[in-house]
This record gives structure tokens, C-alpha cells and sequence, in this order.
């Protein structure tokens, strides 16, 4: 695997290292990646969307040397050094939310950042929210995992002044259209300075709050 070149200066240069995105790569690629990273090799690496029949099927001298959570199908062998202050709060609307929830909090793990995952937040029973309000305020930045109408990403930047990342999930029924109406009510939200990530990528939402809490 000669022609795979990792961008080994990432971390220095923006704060965060290069991650392996596993969809669409073969299993010889992946195999082989694996093997180079695996704890103690000296180089953190994330591994985001790995199957977990592919990671099943690793021999267990490669499984043992990961991190793996099968839900958010990610896998790290070595995690970044703790950040010294910071936390993120990563609320979701429901449990279908869940792979994308955990996707972003994992990433946060990976890349040393405390978080605390706020789950069955959704609109239809505001009080599930409101009451975990204060802890989620504790907090430097804010993921919103959302998927139906994503109505939850309002709600929450009307009611927290900390930095606030939208993350659209695939999640719903008919015109749910795999998370185009989730995105585009993000999109069109009239809650001011939210910023928003592509359907379903909560790494993607975890690397944005990332960069807030190493600016602290």
C-alpha cells in the first residue's frame, strides 16, 4: 500500500490529525492501515465508518490493539493527550440519532476533548431539554444531532450563546428524503451563527468543536 500518503503534519499545522474514512476502501487497504496503527505504533489515528463484520473479522492481534465502538463504527488505537480545559456538549434528538451522536462524541474522545452526550432531546417532548439545559449551558460548544425536520437545531441556538454545530442525520420517513429536509431546515433556521455539517457527519461537527476548545 506504497501509494496510501498520510498527511503526518496535520496535527501541527491545524490541531488535528489526519483520519482514516473507511466506506469505499478495500479490505486489503484496510487491513493493511490497521496494522500500521494499532496501539503503541506511535501515531493516533482515527478510523471512522469501519464496518463492524469487516472489524470482526480482523485477527484478534489487530482487534486488541484498537479502541472500537460499534455503534459509531469507529476505531482508534492511540487517543490524543487530554486538552486541559473544555467540554462539549453533544445533544440529539433521539436513539435513531445514535450512530451519529456517538460518532461525534468518539471524535471528540480520540482528539482528547471531554464531552457528555445528551440523548432523546427531540421537540415532541421539550421538557426532556429543558431540563438538562443548565448542564448543556456548562458547556464551551454544542453539537445538535437531528434528523426528521432537525426543529431541535432552533430550539437550541434560541437557548444557548455558546458556539453551535448542526449535524442533519438521515433519520424519517417519505419527504425526509435520507436527511435533505433535516438539512435544509438547518440550513434555513432563523436561530443567527449556527453553523451546520453535512447529513450524518458527526466527525465532521466534532472537528468544528474541536477547533473552538483548542483555541481556549
Amino acid at each position: 500500500m506504497n501509494n496510501i500518503l498520510f498527511d503526518h503534519g496535520r496535527t501541527a499545522r491545524i490541531g488535528l490529525p489526519e483520519a482514516v474514512f473507511c466506506e469505499g476502501k478495500s479490505r486489503e487497504a484496510l487491513i493493511e492501515l490497521l496494522s500500521r496503527f494499532v496501539k503503541g505504533s506511535g501515531q493516533p489515528v482515527l478510523f471512522t465508518r469501519l464496518a463492524h463484520d469487516l472489524f470482526a473479522e480482523l485477527p484478534e492481534m489487530i482487534r486488541s490493539g484498537y479502541d472500537y465502538h460499534p455503534l459509531s463504527r469507529t476505531a482508534f488505537g492511540t487517543a490524543l493527550p487530554m486538552h486541559p480545559e473544555g467540554k462539549v456538549a453533544v445533544v440529539s434528538a433521539g436513539t435513531a440519532d445514535g450512530s451519529v451522536a456517538w460518532e461525534a462524541a468518539r471524535t471528540l474522545t480520540y482528539l482528547g476533548i471531554r464531552c457528555d452526550v445528551y440523548e432523546d432531546c427531540g421537540v415532541a417532548g421539550l421538557w426532556r431539554l429543558t431540563e438538562r439545559l443548565d448542564e448543556i449551558n456548562a458547556c464551551d460548544a454544542v453539537i445538535v444531532i437531528a434528523g426528521l425536520d432537525a426543529a431541535l437545531l432552533s430550539v437550541m441556538g434560541g437557548l444557548t450563546a455558546k458556539p453551535i454545530f448542526g449535524v442533519p442525520t438521515s433519520v424519517g420517513y417519505g419527504v425526509a428524503r435520507q436527511g435533505q429536509a433535516a438539512l435544509a431546515s438547518m440550513l434555513s433556521s432563523c436561530a443567527p451563527g449556527v453553523g451546520i455539517m453535512n447529513i450524518d457527519n458527526g466527525y465532521g461537527a466534532a472537528c468544528a468543536a474541536a477547533r473552538i476548545i483548542n483555541a481556549l
